[in-house]
C-alpha cells in the first residue's frame, strides 16, 4: 500500500468519527472567548490520543504530536468559536442535520469544520507516528470572529520554531468537495472608517448660526467615494462600505454630531495604507468646509488588518499533492474572497496555506453565504478536507 493510499484508508475508517466531531461541536456552539465545552471536548479527543497538550488563555489549545525523529515543523490550525446567532431550523432546502443547543448562538460560518477536519487529521497523523518525523502542533484557535484569540497563540507558538502553516476554511462561494490552495492574496485585508464631525449645535429656523455636522458628513460621503476613484492605484481593488451614518435626534434642532462609520477591504496592503490615510485626509478637509472638526478614531489612524496571502512555494507543494491523492478536477483556481480572516497573521510569521473548501450545492440545501442563518453544508465534505490536511502534513514534514 503506498503512502496516499494510506491516508485515503485512514480518512476512510475516521471519517465517521470526524462528522460525530463535527456534529457534537455544532451543538456547543459558543461565542468568542467562552467556548467552554468546546475546549474541554478536544482536551479529552487529545487525551484520548495520549497527545501532550498546552492551553492558551482563554480557551485556545495546542496539541502536539512528537515522532521523536528530527523534522520539520508544522502548524495546522482551525477556529473554535461560533457566531452570536439564532440558527434556522432549516437550510436552503429542508431540515438541517444538527442544531444548536444554544437558540442564540450557532456556527454559522463553519468553524465546527475545520475544528472536526483538525481533530480528524489529528487522529490520523497520531496513527501514522512512526512513519513521520519532526513535530505536528494542532492549533484551535478561540475567537477568531473578533480577532480575540489569535495575538496569544501566536506568541505560545513562538517556542516552536515552527517552519510551515497550513489552515482551510470552507466556502460558500465554491462548488461542494473542490478545494483551491492558489498562491497569492486569498482573503482581504481591512480598515475601518470611523470619523464624527463635531460642529455647532443651533435651531433649525437659524442654520447660519449653528454649524451642521450632517452636511459635513453627507459631503464626507461623496468627497470620498470620488476620492477612492481618482486616487486608487488602477488595477488594484479596494472596496468600500459606509453602513452607518448618525446625527440628530429631532427635525428642529441641529445637532453637534454626526459619526459615519463602515470598512474597506483590500488585497494588497500598501493600497490598503494608501485607502486608510485617503479616508483620513478626507474627513479632516471636508470638515473645514463645513466649519466642523473632524475626530477620527484612533482605530482608524492605527489599526490596518492585512489580507491573508499564501507562500507561492507552499502553494505549489500543496497543490502537487493534492493532486496526486485527490480525484481529478478536485483542486481548482478559485477568486480571492472579501472577507477577513486572523489566519493572515499565521502567514506573515511562517510560509503556509489557507485552502478554500467548497461547500456550495444550492439544490441540495448547502450554500446559503456565511453568517447567515440558513448556512449550512454537507458533510461528506469533511472527508476531502481532512485528506487534504494530512496529506499536506506529511508532504512538510518530509521535506529536508
Amino acid at each position: 500500500m503506498n503512502l496516499n493510499e494510506q491516508i485515503l484508508k485512514l480518512v476512510d475508517e475516521n471519517e465517521q468519527y470526524i462528522i460525530d466531531c463535527r456534529r457534537k461541536i455544532h451543538t456547543y456552539a459558543e461565542v468568542a472567548m467562552k467556548e467552554v465545552k468546546t475546549h474541554a471536548f478536544i482536551l479529552e479527543e487529545a487525551k484520548k490520543l495520549g497527545l501532550p497538550y498546552e492551553e492558551v488563555p482563554t480557551t485556545s489549545i495546542i496539541v502536539k504530536l512528537e515522532t521523536g525523529r528530527p523534522g520539520k515543523t508544522v502548524a495546522l490550525r482551525a477556529d473554535i468559536d461560533a457566531l452570536p446567532l439564532v440558527e434556522n431550523p432549516e437550510n436552503l432546502v429542508g431540515p438541517r442535520t444538527c442544531r444548536s443547543e444554544d437558540p442564540a448562538t450557532c456556527h454559522g460560518c463553519g468553524h465546527d469544520a475545520h475544528s472536526a477536519m483538525l481533530l480528524g487529521a489529528m487522529k490520523v497523523l497520531t496513527e501514522m507516528k512512526d512513519q513521520l518525523s519532526g513535530t505536528v502542533l494542532f492549533c484551535f484557535e478561540e475567537g477568531e470572529e473578533p480577532n480575540s484569540g489569535i495575538i496569544a497563540l501566536l506568541a505560545a507558538l513562538e517556542k516552536y520554531n515552527v517552519d510551515y502553516c497550513w489552515g482551510i476554511h470552507v466556502y460558500a462561494e465554491l462548488e461542494e468537495n473542490k478545494i483551491s490552495v492558489d498562491a497569492g492574496p486569498r482573503m482581504a485585508g481591512a480598515s475601518m472608517v470611523d470619523v464624527t464631525f463635531r460642529g455647532k449645535s443651533g435651531h433649525a429656523s437659524r442654520p447660519d448660526l449653528a454649524a451642521n455636522p450632517i452636511f459635513a458628513g453627507a459631503s464626507y460621503l461623496n468627497n470620498l467615494c470620488v476620492a477612492f476613484c481618482n486616487q486608487i492605484t488602477a488595477g488594484q481593488t479596494v472596496t468600500m462600505a459606509v453602513p452607518m451614518i448618525h446625527g440628530g435626534e429631532a427635525a428642529n434642532v441641529i445637532d453637534e454630531t454626526c459619526r459615519v462609520r463602515g470598512t474597506f477591504r483590500f488585497f494588497d496592503m500598501e493600497e490598503g495604507k494608501k485607502a486608510r490615510d485617503i479616508s483620513v485626509n478626507v474627513a479632516e478637509h471636508t470638515a473645514k468646509m463645513f466649519k466642523c472638526e473632524a475626530e477620527v478614531a484612533e482605530g482608524m489612524r492605527k489599526f490596518i488588518g492585512g489580507p491573508v496571502v499564501n507562500d507561492a512555494g507552499r502553494s505549489a507543494s500543496a497543490s502537487k499533492v493534492l493532486n496526486e491523492i485527490l480525484p481529478e478536477g478536485t483542486v481548482v483556481e478559485c477568486e480571492p474572497w472579501y472577507a477577513g480572516e486572523s489566519f493572515r497573521l499565521f502567514l506573515e510569521k511562517y510560509p503556509g496555506v489557507f485552502a478554500f473548501l467548497g461547500i456550495k450545492n444550492e439544490a441540495e440545501g448547502y450554500g446559503a453565504p456565511h453568517h447567515n442563518d440558513h448556512f449550512d453544508f454537507n458533510e461528506s465534505i469533511l472527508r476531502t478536507g481532512a485528506i487534504s490536511t494530512v496529506r499536506v502534513a506529511v508532504e512538510w514534514l518530509s521535506e529536508k
